[in-house]
């Protein structure tokens, strides 16, 4: 039997096979030659082993990445996937065979393996479950119970829904669907865009996947087979968002040493357990190894640094419980059935076995039928473990089942999901603030029908209806300088669109950042400055070594500003929590917190004695006395992560804002240089497949140099989008392999 692989204008591989396991197989393969150091890369941080090659800057990943068990995790998952439904976990046998094949070749063209010295190495079939979970460990975002712990020590519980707000660690995505009623051929339209760190290479991957069972394109996750989030597969497809549930959980553990060198740890029913221990190596170019401990109690792993041996009485750590450690399943029973689906029943009884992440789902098929329903495993348990820090010791925190899957309708024959409280409020705490939803509705309800070509302009709004608040403030200043008053005047006439080229986009941007540093540095807000790592951790941190975006997470309150705040900050508990991981640090910097929380803080009534007139007044005056800002493009470009980075990244500029559905996030304060944004975008048309759109922000193939490297760069950047191009006769017949798999 043959394996053929047709490549389109853009470099997008065609795959065609005989059976699933040899599409696997061949979708291995032509992965590995495209991404090998993408590949590379992933295995290597989901077992813990990147900082072998990449120094000493990976090292707090890779101590994390350990004391969580994600390799360990996936090892067992895969083992009950072979249990569980042997064809599945043969299929991602067949998908590592691939990349095994391919691997040899694929680093020989890719300049970083030469770089790091590093020599491509063998995939096991339990490869694919790590990359899952770690792209994914930080998406549910568990480290935001850390902010909220110390937010309430040092300013009381009114300050949880204060700075409750999207952020800039967070993997979110607008999406919408359209029924047929709404649409101009009468059958129905999905389009949306998912918001991840930008990496290079990019972290989807355009492909087509073809065999007699099913014929589907899509948008699939580099290192695991299949295509689990965005497809069209001709007559169904499907898309999603974060759903912004929460289901991980971070405990307080007691721990005690005993004489022998044995951990305890105590639990709820007051009785100390022997936890499970052994020791790892993580080595690190050009410095000594480091041996750490590994610790696991009845809760989960604990990821922070574990009592010395001989240290007397109690000490304090954080355990991490998350699904997959506790049910060994990762969702992968799920894959096969959405390749196979042919309506939305099927995508439907498919996503009944998802686990992870948990996402809002848009789906609709030929015949008219949609679905928008959440698919994900959420556990039942108490407001305290899902809010902040719950102590292992005390009863009352166990998981006690898992939620029910919430479904939703259409309203006017439409569905938009961005991240905004909505259909999975039950399941989460903290949400995305409704501007993008919000703008998205109201876009769409300017036409009665649309066409999948319209769509892209929608994915290009650049409107930011969160610059209100400051605008308020500084529309009731009076006394200003002559400077800053015709800024804030050029400011109040604004059409408030962050456009590349909006001079008073950049303005409004300054003066933004100027607010968010002199409130970060108000005596109000010292406590939170306090950052406390653990050793040995001393040179990485998560915006250097990303995995997905971390995301969002905050209370079960509502994310609108609230209307009182406390005038005095209480005194703070004396107890001292476990230092944080320095990869978690993020989710603690205080700028980043104060930046996409503005709205909330400038409109609460009071804000811990803050005079918030006063300060508005300063960053205004300040930013008019250091002149033109330019354009919003001057300084808002694209910045991708690199594991490898040769030079500073030289990205073209930006429209759009954290806050626009062009959601290309800066860190206000911080930087104008936006390392978050859409991966992608696509328009999948039901109407016909071969109507649909899409494009990723630099190109198919992930080598630098390569023609198709960033050749989709300039559409991205513009708002253009790429046809789907579905016939065999148009695509370049690139190699036909002989199986026998």
């Amino acid at each position: 039997m043959t394996i053929e692989t047709y490549r389109d204008a853009w470099g997008i591989p065609h795959l065609r096979a005989g059976s699933a396991r040899e599409l696997a197989r061949a979708q291995g393969r032509v992965t590995a030659h495209d991404r090998a150091w993408q590949l590379e890369v992933e295995r290597h941080r989901a077992q813990g082993t990147s900082a072998s090659f990449l120094g000493a800057s990976a090292v707090a990943w890779d101590v994390l990445a350990r004391r969580a068990r994600l390799a360990d995790t996936a090892r067992r998952c895969f083992e009950a996937l072979e249990r569980r439904d042997p064809e599945t976990a043969q299929w991602v046998r067949s998908y590592t065979a691939g990349v095994n094949e391919g691997l040899p070749a694929g680093a020989a063209r890719t300049p970083e393996f030469a770089r790091a010295g590093l020599a491509p190495g063998t995939w096991e079939p339990w490869h694919p479950l790590a990359v899952w979970l770690t792209t994914h460990i930080l998406f549910a975002g568990f480290p935001a119970k850390l902010w909220r712990e110390r937010a309430t020590r040092h300013l009381g519980p009114a300050s949880v829904p204060l700075f409750a707000a999207d952020g800039p660690a967070t993997a979110g995505s607008n999406g919408w669907l359209l029924a047929g009623s709404r649409t101009t051929t009468g059958h129905a339209l999905l389009a949306g865009d998912p918001h991840r760190y930008l990496e290079a290479p990019g972290v989807y991957q355009q492909i087509r996947l073809a065999c007699p069972e099913f014929d589907v394109v899509g948008l699939a996750v580099p290192g695991v087979p299949g295509i689990a989030h965005f497809a069209h597969a001709g007559t169904v497809a499907w898309s999603i968002t974060n759903a912004m549930a929460d289901y991980q959980d971070l405990y307080r553990e007691r721990l005690r040493r005993t004489e022998t060198g044995a951990v305890l740890a105590l639990g709820p029913d007051g009785v100390w357990t022997e936890a499970e221990r052994h020791t790892e190596t993580v080595e690190t170019a050009g410095q000594p190894p480091l041996r750490i401990d590994i610790l696991e109690t009845p809760r989960g792993p604990v990821i922070t640094e574990v009592p010395e041996a001989g240290t007397e009485g109690e000490a304090e750590a954080l355990a991490l419980r998350y699904p997959p450690r506790v049910t060994h399943d990762l969702g992968f029973t799920a894959l096969l059935p959405l390749l196979r689906a042919r309506r939305v029943a099927d995508v439907d009884r498919a996503l009944d076995s998802w686990a992870e992440p948990v996402n809002v789902v848009h789906a609709a098929d030929t015949a008219g039928g949609t679905l928008h329903r959440v698919a994900g495993r959420v556990p039942l348990r108490s407001q305290v473990n899902r809010t902040r820090l719950a102590p292992a010791w005390l009863p009352g925190h166990e998981w006690q089942g898992w939620h029910e899957t919430p479904y939703g309708e259409l309203t006017d024959g439409a569905a938009v999901m961005a991240n905004q409280r909505g259909l999975a409020a039950p399941l989460g705490v903290e949400f995305a603030p409704p501007h993008r939803a919000d703008r998205i509705r109201a876009l769409l309800d300017e036409r009665r029908t649309w066409s999948a070509a319209d769509l892209s302009a929608i994915h290009m709004d650049t409107h930011l209806a969160s610059a209100a608040p400051l605008l308020d403030r500084l529309a009731a200043l009076d006394g200003l300088t002559p400077e800053a008053a015709a800024l804030r005047d050029r400011l109040l006439v604004w059409d408030r669109r962050m456009d590349a080229d909006s001079t008073a986009a950049a303005d409004y941007a300054a003066v933004r950042s100027a607010v968010v540093r002199h409130l970060a540095a108000h005596p109000a807000f010292a406590p939170l400055t306090e950052t406390s790592t653990e050793a040995p951790t001393e040179t990485a941190t998560a915006a250097e070594t990303p995995t997905e975006a971390p995301t969002e997470t905050a209370t079960e309150t509502s994310t609108e500003a609230p209307t009182e705040t406390p005038t005095k900050s209480p005194v703070g508990s004396s107890a001292e929590l476990p230092a944080c991981p320095e990869p978690l640090l993020p989710w603690l910097a205080l700028i980043p917190r104060i930046a996409f929380a503005l709205e909330h803080l400038l409109r609460a009534e009071e804000l811990y004695g803050v005079d918030r007139p006063a300060l508005v007044r300063a960053a205004l005056e300040e930013t008019a006395a250091d002149g033109p800002a330019g354009t919003w493009g001057d300084t808002h470009r694209l910045a991708p992560w690199q594991a490898l980075p040769e030079r500073p990244y030289d990205g073209p500029a930006l429209s759009g804002d954290h806050d626009c559905v062009l959601c290309t996030t800066a860190v206000p304060g911080l930087t104008d240089l936006s390392a978050r944004g859409p991966a992608a975008r696509y328009v999948w048309d039901l109407a016909r497949r071969e109507d649909s759109l899409w494009v990723v922000p630099l190109g198919a193939d992930g080598v630098p140099g390569a023609a198709h490297h960033t050749d989709q760069l300039p559409l991205w950047t513009k708002g253009e989008l790429i046809p789907v191009d579905t016939d065999w006769e148009r695509l370049e017949l690139v190699e036909e392999t002989d199986t026998d798999v």
